[in-house]
């Protein structure tokens, strides 16, 4: 079982710029593809970027493309999301994701790993 905690949101001014981390712990076999969610009270939870472990592609909503890179890194702390030039609307409780098979994916349903998530909230 994989355990997710995800760090680095806070308030931050319109504009500002944030970096997300999210720590894992526990057994894997391999790393396949990780992502990052996002939802707002009230909301449906909505995809963000995704990354392979395969190639390191990604795949990202357009809502979030040119602002949001995701990357990889270790095992211990797999995925980042820096997010730039924040806005209200990116106002959400975000949450990383991890699934037990190959391809970045934007359906949540193919994500067997979850973590409680962090908040973000953009001052205007």
């Amino acid at each position: 079982q994989v355990q997710l905690v995800e760090s680095g949101g806070g308030l931050v001014q319109a504009g500002g710029s944030l970096r997300l981390s999210c720590a894992a712990s526990g057994r894997t076999f391999r790393r396949y593809a990780m992502a990052w969610f996002r939802q707002a009270p009230g909301k449906e939870r909505e995809f963000v970027a995704a990354i392979s472990w395969a190639d390191g592609s990604t795949y990202y909503s357009d809502s979030v493309k040119g602002r949001f890179t995701i990357s990889k890194d270790n095992a211990k702390n797999p995925v980042y999301l820096k997010i730039n030039s924040l806005k209200n609307e990116d106002t959400h409780v975000y949450a990383c994701a991890e699934k037990k098979g190959p391809g970045a994916t934007p359906r949540q349903a193919d994500y067997d790993y979850w973590g409680q998530g962090t908040q973000v909230t953009v001052a205007s």
